[in-house]
């Protein structure tokens, strides 16, 4: 059946591209063809020039010239280009039924001819029944409903709302209730992860090129922690990083292999997108057999070294909306988070400034590193520079709240055939709540340590280090110190940097 219907579109797109040109044009059987001599006029055409003598031609009869500029502006590529449009809309309508709601989805933003295909009623109700059909909600009444659907008539692009909004409202009672109950140390859903793995819930990484070819990479591998996800692919198929235009991330929900139903493509929510050409590349770190380069704000790729192969790419992502990045957007545009209320308090001077909770966790693909929870973190008005608020959760002077880290700082990879880890190369989990316990500032992102340019403490004998992170909300910054006796870092400084952008935002004030 698919192999009969590709030689019918594939014998459809030929004889589309070999349709004549306007008249008038040399092309095969055409009036200026081999088969159809010059000297004569089209049949039962009217001759109003007199060509002049030829010293050559058919007998030495007037020969038209060929008409050489208009077949040099002529664009035969035109015609190629908009074949598929050139279909009747109801054969176009007819092969667009043949597609799911999230493909559908997609082709509409193709053109505004597609687009308007696409949007039919007709199509979308039947997508709607077909899918939920069965689960929509009846009236007590049937008089009431069969009064109401003839005094009513549908808007345009009704049965395409309702089935989004259905699809919404589905997904929402399936997880919402699970979500409910929040975790006192981070301030997250205690369940997020129940809730991915019970949901089937995947992540795609689509890779585009300079071309303009997509390649789709499965998850390879997870690996869960107690506020973040760190999700894998490897391949064969990745094209060469200097190739590559641009990274898609989406999550995507399959339906569960022993639920007996067909599989269908996935519905896909775009959470981000980042484009090579305007994303700096790092280098962060490498071993013996790769180098390991960051794309902000959180991108990994492991390249093979001496070339531009990718061995691996790895994303970490925070668990704070993570459910509803992954169910609740679409294939092109990302979840938006609703709009809260901004939290007022005129009586407090040092409103928005004081009351912070940090959750502060250290990982990498197999363990964890370190782990701290930090409570009544406060600045001040007075110390705001750059425009950056500052939080110290482990001030350098107080030794009694240094720490050590167990175990080397390192990152483990994997890719099809091989494995290896990259040493001072880490995850951070940042979640930092506010006075009210409400998640204000939420990051997980790789970060790898640097050699300090000057001696950070003198309270330790060691090789001191640096460890920082940046993006437009905040900085962390981490001073360690490495004892060489002990084979151990020791943390002897975690300060956190707010924007004031951030605070005056979602506290309505005015530092």
């Amino acid at each position: 059946m698919a192999a009969g219907r590709g030689e019918f579109f594939r014998s459809l797109m030929e004889g589309l591209e070999r349709t004549p040109g306007p008249p008038g044009l040399p092309g095969p059987g055409g009036p200026g063809s081999a088969r159809a001599c010059p000297c004569y006029g089209s049949a039962g055409g009217r001759r109003n020039k007199r060509w002049p003598k030829a010293a050559s031609g058919c007998g030495g009869r007037a020969v038209r010239p060929e008409p050489k500029s208009k077949v040099s502006q002529a664009k035969p590529s035109s015609f190629k280009e908009n074949f598929m449009e050139r279909l009747p809309p109801e054969i176009l309508t007819k092969i667009l039924s043949y597609l799911d709601a999230s493909s559908l989805f997609c082709v509409s933003h193709v053109s505004k001819l597609f687009h308007h295909l696409a949007s039919d009623d007709v199509m979308w109700q039947k997508i709607y029944v077909s899918e939920f059909g069965s689960q929509t909600w009846k009236p007590k009444s049937v008089d009431e409903a069969v009064v109401k659907e003839e005094t009513e008539e549908h808007p345009a692009g009704h049965w395409k709302k309702m089935y989004f909004r259905t699809a919404a409202g589905l997904e929402l009672s399936r997880w919402r209730r699970e979500l409910r109950e929040l975790s006192p140390s981070t301030g997250l859903p205690r369940l997020t992860e129940w809730v991915l793995r019970n949901m089937n819930v995947s992540w795609e990484l689509t890779v585009r090129d300079h071309f303009g070819q997509e390649t789709m990479l499965e998850v390879r591998r997870t690996y869960f922690f107690e506020t973040s996800v760190i999700v894998c692919w490897s391949g064969n198929g990745v094209p060469r990083y200097s190739l590559i235009s641009n990274f898609q991330l989406h999550g995507v929900r399959r339906d569960s292999p022993k639920s007996g139903k067909v599989k269908q493509p996935g519905w896909r929510s775009l959470i981000w997108k980042l484009d090579t050409r305007t994303q700096r590349l790092r280098f962060i770190g490498k071993d013996r057999l790769i180098k390991l380069m960051l794309l902000c704000p959180g991108l990994v790729i492991g390249l093979w070294r001496g070339q531009s192969s990718i061995a691996f790419i790895m994303v970490s992502l925070h668990f704070h909306r993570l459910v509803e990045k992954s169910l609740l957007g679409s294939p092109v545009c990302s979840y938006s988070e609703p709009a809260a209320q901004p939290h007022v308090d005129k009586s407090d001077p040092k409103f928005g400034l004081h009351g912070y909770t940090l959750h502060f966790v250290l990982h990498n693909t197999g363990s964890q590193i370190m782990s701290g929870h930090f409570r009544h973190l406060s600045g001040h008005a007075a110390g705001i520079q750059r425009g950056l608020v500052e939080l110290k959760a482990i001030n350098r002077t107080n030794l009694s709240q240094h720490r050590s880290l167990s175990g080397n700082i390192k990152l483990p990879w994997k890719s099809e055939m091989l494995e290896g880890s990259v040493e001072n190369c880490c995850v951070m989990s940042l979640t930092l709540l506010d006075e009210f316990q409400k998640p204000f500032w939420c990051v997980s992102a790789p970060i790898h340590i640097t050699m300090a340019k000057q001696q950070l403490s003198f309270d330790y004998n060691g090789e001191h280090f640096l460890m920082e992170y940046r993006n437009p909300d905040g900085e962390v910054k981490m001073k360690l110190v490495w004892l060489k006796e002990q084979r151990q870092f020791f943390l002897i400084s975690l300060i956190i940097y707010i924007s004031v952008f951030k605070v005056n935002k979602h506290f309505s004030t005015k530092y």
